[in-house]
């Protein structure tokens, strides 16, 4: 059973960063990649509060499975994140190949521990 709730979680997950990559990227006419680093921070914020809601009892190891692992796990693309800011470097965009690496560090724990706090603020 868990494991079906990781593929319906993953089949809703990974066309939305598909679909919500390409919808970012078209209106940015940049290098920089903003659709990739839009589904990051959004997949940090929600397993933040997804992890907030389950450490105070208001989610269940199941849900967790859907959203956390499931949706969350297809959501967000560590390896197109990291493909990106090679390309980047090789290209000659040292500057937004260094920015996108700080920048998604940084604001991804700055995101998830956001999803976190708003989870305290509303299950504590």
């Amino acid at each position: 059973m868990n494991w079906l709730l990781v593929i319906v979680g993953a089949a809703v997950g990974a066309p939305l960063r598909y679909l919500t990559d390409r919808a970012v990227q078209s209106r940015h006419d940049t290098v920089f990649p903003w659709g990739t680093f839009a589904v990051n921070m959004a997949g940090c914020l929600i397993l933040g509060l997804l992890t907030g809601a389950v450490t105070a009892g208001a989610a269940s190891s199941h849900l967790q499975l859907l959203v956390g692992t499931g949706f969350c796990g297809a959501l967000t693309t560590y390896s197109t994140f990291s493909y990106e800011t090679l390309r980047l470097a090789e290209d000659g965009a040292r500057f937004y190949a260094a920015a996108n690496a700080v920048a998604s560090v940084a604001v991804g724990l700055g995101a998830a521990f956001a999803g976190i706090a708003l989870a305290e603020a509303l299950w504590t």
